[in-house]
């Protein structure tokens, strides 16, 4: 999980990955990822994560902007499973 849990900046967004009941794994973005994973685990996010409900946030990483995070949440969302938990490793 991230180590710096607070934006580093005014304008930054995370792109983070939850890990559900059945083992799929969720891609999203918040400004507040611990809070996001809070909601989603409260079944108050995603239609996904309420009828697939999260075991834990596997971490975030942050990006300058929210179109950043737009951009790089897509690109995670086409890799397989492995692959985008080894590119939230990566960062």
């Amino acid at each position: 999980m991230g180590v710096n849990t607070s934006a580093p900046g005014p304008h930054a967004w995370a792109v983070y990955l939850l890990e559900c009941s059945d083992g799929r794994v969720y891609t999203g973005i918040a400004r507040d990822p611990e809070k996001r994973y809070a909601q989603h685990a409260a079944g108050k996010g995603a239609r996904f994560t309420r009828s697939n409900p999260p075991q834990r946030l596997l971490g975030w990483v942050w990006v300058e902007s929210k179109s950043a995070a737009l951009k790089l949440e897509i690109a995670w969302k086409r890799l397989p499973r492995a692959e985008r938990v080894a590119a939230l490793r990566a960062q």
